[in-house]
């Protein structure tokens, strides 16, 4: 049975950061590209990071410079930095699993249950 953990969200301040953590139960952890998504109420959940299975790692421009998304094989997890957060950035964050390293979160076959992120002016 396939689940995810994630971890790590919670309420800061503007500026501050947050390391998001998911924790992987599944087969061949090391054959699944992992991606974060996020989500506020009513509006689409839209992509934030990527790793590859090779550890290559793309972003959405809204995080760039900002985020730094890694992978550690021997754990089954993968991590989320995020610096010098702001209120924007604000949602539910979602870890994901999948066969290719895309931003259409259509191709992502598992799914955690999210964790909290809210930033404050």
């Amino acid at each position: 049975q396939v689940q995810l953990v994630e971890s790590g969200g919670g309420l800061v301040q503007a500026g501050d950061s947050l390391r998001l953590s998911c924790t992987a139960t599944i087969r061949a952890f090391q054959s699944y590209t992992m991606a974060w998504f996020r989500q506020i109420p009513g509006k689409e959940r839209e992509f934030v990071a990527v790793v590859s299975r090779g550890g290559g790692t793309s972003y959405a421009d809204s995080v760039k410079g900002r985020f730094t998304c890694s992978r550690d094989n021997a754990k089954s997890a993968v991590y989320l930095q995020m610096d010098d957060l702001k209120p924007e950035d604000t949602a539910l964050y979602y870890c994901a699993a999948g066969p290719a390293p895309t931003s259409n979160k259509r191709t992502y076959n598992y799914w955690g249950r999210g964790t909290q992120v809210t930033v404050s002016s």
